[in-house]
Protein backbone atom coordinates (compact mmCIF):
# COMPACT_ATOMS: atom_id res chain seq x y z
CA UNK A 1 0.00 0.00 0.00
CA UNK A 2 2.82 2.43 0.87
CA UNK A 3 4.48 1.63 -2.45
CA UNK A 4 1.27 2.42 -4.35
CA UNK A 5 0.92 5.79 -2.62
CA UNK A 6 4.54 6.67 -3.31
CA UNK A 7 4.20 5.62 -6.93
CA UNK A 8 1.00 7.65 -7.32
CA UNK A 9 2.72 10.69 -5.77
CA UNK A 10 5.71 10.28 -8.09
CA UNK A 11 3.49 10.08 -11.20
CA UNK A 12 1.54 13.15 -10.06
CA UNK A 13 4.78 15.06 -9.46
CA UNK A 14 6.18 14.16 -12.88
CA UNK A 15 2.99 15.15 -14.69
CA UNK A 16 2.76 18.44 -12.78
CA UNK A 17 6.42 19.23 -13.42
CA UNK A 18 6.04 18.54 -17.15
CA UNK A 19 3.00 20.80 -17.36
CA UNK A 20 4.74 23.66 -15.52
CA UNK A 21 7.84 23.21 -17.68
CA UNK A 22 5.72 23.31 -20.85
CA UNK A 23 4.02 26.51 -19.69
CA UNK A 24 7.37 28.15 -18.96
CA UNK A 25 8.64 27.18 -22.40
CA UNK A 26 5.46 28.53 -24.03
CA UNK A 27 5.70 31.77 -22.05
CA UNK A 28 9.35 32.22 -23.02
CA UNK A 29 8.53 31.55 -26.66
CA UNK A 30 5.57 33.96 -26.77
CA UNK A 31 7.44 36.66 -24.81
CA UNK A 32 10.04 36.87 -27.59
CA UNK A 33 7.34 38.27 -29.89
CA UNK A 34 6.58 41.00 -27.37
CA UNK A 35 10.30 41.73 -26.94
CA UNK A 36 10.67 42.05 -30.71
CA UNK A 37 7.37 43.83 -31.27
CA UNK A 38 8.99 46.45 -33.50
CA UNK A 39 9.23 43.73 -36.17
CA UNK A 40 5.45 43.13 -36.04
CA UNK A 41 3.89 46.52 -35.29
CA UNK A 42 2.32 48.23 -38.32
CA UNK A 43 2.25 44.90 -40.18
CA UNK A 44 -0.58 42.45 -40.81
CA UNK A 45 -1.30 39.94 -38.06
CA UNK A 46 -0.68 37.17 -40.59
CA UNK A 47 3.02 38.11 -40.54
CA UNK A 48 3.17 37.54 -36.77
CA UNK A 49 1.26 34.26 -37.07
CA UNK A 50 3.64 33.14 -39.79
CA UNK A 51 6.57 33.64 -37.42
CA UNK A 52 4.91 31.49 -34.73
CA UNK A 53 6.16 28.15 -35.97
CA UNK A 54 6.21 26.29 -32.64
CA UNK A 55 2.77 27.09 -31.25
CA UNK A 56 -0.40 28.85 -32.38
CA UNK A 57 -3.19 30.44 -30.33
CA UNK A 58 -5.98 28.10 -29.22
CA UNK A 59 -8.72 30.69 -28.68
CA UNK A 60 -9.49 34.29 -29.67
CA UNK A 61 -11.50 36.69 -27.49
CA UNK A 62 -12.20 40.19 -28.84
CA UNK A 63 -12.74 42.95 -26.33
CA UNK A 64 -15.31 45.68 -26.89
CA UNK A 65 -14.07 49.21 -26.62
CA UNK A 66 -16.02 52.24 -25.58
CA UNK A 67 -19.39 52.51 -23.96
CA UNK A 68 -21.41 51.61 -27.05
CA UNK A 69 -19.60 48.28 -27.52
CA UNK A 70 -19.85 48.47 -31.28
CA UNK A 71 -16.17 47.84 -31.98
CA UNK A 72 -13.21 45.83 -30.72
CA UNK A 73 -9.86 47.51 -30.31
CA UNK A 74 -8.09 44.50 -28.85
CA UNK A 75 -8.14 40.72 -29.05
CA UNK A 76 -6.85 38.22 -26.51
CA UNK A 77 -5.26 35.16 -28.10
CA UNK A 78 -4.94 32.47 -25.46
CA UNK A 79 -2.60 29.51 -25.59
CA UNK A 80 -4.83 27.12 -23.65
CA UNK A 81 -7.89 25.11 -24.61
CA UNK A 82 -11.26 26.25 -23.33
CA UNK A 83 -11.56 23.00 -21.39
CA UNK A 84 -8.44 23.91 -19.42
CA UNK A 85 -8.48 26.58 -16.77
CA UNK A 86 -7.82 30.08 -18.07
CA UNK A 87 -6.64 31.09 -14.59
CA UNK A 88 -2.96 31.18 -15.61
CA UNK A 89 -3.33 30.92 -19.36
CA UNK A 90 -0.67 32.61 -21.43
CA UNK A 91 -2.27 35.45 -23.36
CA UNK A 92 -1.09 37.38 -26.39
CA UNK A 93 -2.94 40.69 -26.33
CA UNK A 94 -3.07 42.43 -29.70
CA UNK A 95 -4.07 46.07 -30.02
CA UNK A 96 -5.37 46.73 -33.53
CA UNK A 97 -4.45 49.77 -35.61
CA UNK A 98 -8.11 50.22 -36.52
CA UNK A 99 -10.96 49.01 -34.40
CA UNK A 100 -12.93 46.05 -35.74
CA UNK A 101 -16.74 46.21 -35.83
CA UNK A 102 -18.03 44.12 -32.92
CA UNK A 103 -20.63 42.33 -35.05
CA UNK A 104 -17.81 40.87 -37.16
CA UNK A 105 -15.78 39.58 -34.20
CA UNK A 106 -18.92 38.31 -32.47
CA UNK A 107 -19.85 36.35 -35.60
CA UNK A 108 -16.62 34.31 -35.42
CA UNK A 109 -16.84 33.91 -31.65
CA UNK A 110 -20.32 32.43 -31.98
CA UNK A 111 -19.52 30.39 -35.08
CA UNK A 112 -16.44 28.68 -33.62
CA UNK A 113 -17.10 29.04 -29.87
CA UNK A 114 -14.02 31.28 -29.46
CA UNK A 115 -11.64 28.66 -30.90
CA UNK A 116 -8.90 30.02 -33.16
CA UNK A 117 -9.59 28.26 -36.45
CA UNK A 118 -8.63 28.94 -40.04
CA UNK A 119 -11.67 31.24 -40.22
CA UNK A 120 -10.19 33.48 -37.51
CA UNK A 121 -6.72 33.19 -39.00
CA UNK A 122 -8.06 34.53 -42.30
CA UNK A 123 -10.26 37.18 -40.66
CA UNK A 124 -7.60 38.62 -38.31
CA UNK A 125 -4.73 38.01 -40.76
CA UNK A 126 -5.26 41.24 -42.69
CA UNK A 127 -5.71 43.39 -39.56
CA UNK A 128 -2.77 45.66 -38.72
CA UNK A 129 -1.04 45.21 -35.35
CA UNK A 130 -0.68 48.38 -33.27
CA UNK A 131 0.87 46.85 -30.13
CA UNK A 132 1.64 43.48 -28.54
CA UNK A 133 1.46 42.55 -24.85
CA UNK A 134 2.05 39.09 -23.39
CA UNK A 135 0.91 38.15 -19.90
CA UNK A 136 -0.27 35.31 -17.75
Amino acid sequence: MKYSIKLLFLVFFILTFNKVNAQLDTMKYIKQFEANKSQYVNKPFSFLLGQMTQIQPKTAWSISSGRKRISSGTTWFKFANKEASFHNAITLLIYWQEEIPRDQTKYYEQKNQFYFTNDERTFFGSKIVKDIVVFR
